[in-house]
């Protein structure tokens, strides 16, 4: 079985960036930063405080890990580890095993910002950014290519590569009897992160990446990769090992599930 990474971030608005690009000092704190440069983007977009990408620091990274050692879920790192171990960790599970990503919206979003991030810091990810310089397979089948199956974006994939049929993630996989989002959703992290409750946050991408999972399970029953005995046998999987977790989200997540049928 080829590994397959199923990845999602949860971001900040980067405060020191902030300082450096538009010359705010010590006197103000994070917070203040971050505060007055939401504001800002209020006023300049007329409502949305999203952040351009290049500003957004990497605070959690929610991973679902599919080998033949099983099903796991987690956010990499612990808690306290600061962007450069995060972005890190990242790359060097595809240094190491050469998954298949996937991801909602990574090409709009998850990806781009991981580039400017580690564009940032400095870090080093070959595998990654190879385009068959190092490995000949890679030049016809690569991470970076919208097309190419290394990375499958479901939402880009399913909407046909048109924005304006692009579908929300907890809309689908609700559709589709899973439990979709619980809790909070991006826009919240935030003030979530601010107010001290970053467990929460953690929980929140790790529910996230298992909603994305179960979706693309579903689309490889549709597009046949799994028969039906395969694919229950994958929806099993995920149940049996969140049973398992002795985490209150999951329990939570678990009767939202329950509550569909």
């Amino acid at each position: 079985m080829t590994p397959t990474l199923v990845f999602d971030l949860e971001t900040l608005p980067d405060a020191q960036g902030l300082r450096r690009l538009y010359g705010w000092g010590n006197e103000l704190s994070d917070t203040e930063v971050i505060e007055r440069a939401l504001a800002a983007r209020r006023e300049a977009t007329g409502g949305s405080d999203f952040m351009p990408l290049h500003l957004h620091q990497v605070a959690v990274i929610g991973c679902v890990f599919r080998d033949d050692n099983g099903f796991r879920v987690r956010t990499l790192g612990v808690p306290g580890d600061d962007e450069v171990k995060l972005l890190n960790g990242f790359f060097k599970t595809i240094e190491r095993y050469t998954p298949t990503l996937v991801s909602w919206n990574g090409s709009g979003f998850d990806l781009p910002v991981l580039h400017y991030r580690s564009l940032i810091h400095g870090i080093q990810a070959a595998r990654y950014w190879d385009q068959g310089e190092d490995d000949r397979d890679f030049k016809y089948n690569n991470y970076l290519s919208r097309y190419h199956p290394r990375h499958t974006d479901l939402m880009d994939v399913l909407a046909k590569y048109n924005g304006r049929a692009n579908a929300p993630l907890d809309d689908l996989a609700k559709l589709c009897g899973f439990p979709g989002k619980l809790g909070m959703d991006g826009s919240q992290v935030w003030r979530a992160w601010s107010e001290g409750r970053q467990d929460e946050v953690r929980a929140y991408c790790e529910t996230d990446v298992v909603n994305t999972w179960l979706v693309y399970c579903r689309f490889r029953l549709m597009r046949g990769e799994l028969d039906r005995i395969a694919y229950d046998a994958e929806i099993a999987l995920v149940r049996d090992t969140l049973a398992a977790s002795d985490a209150p989200h999951w329990a939570e997540y678990l009767a939202a599930w329950d509550a569909t049928h």
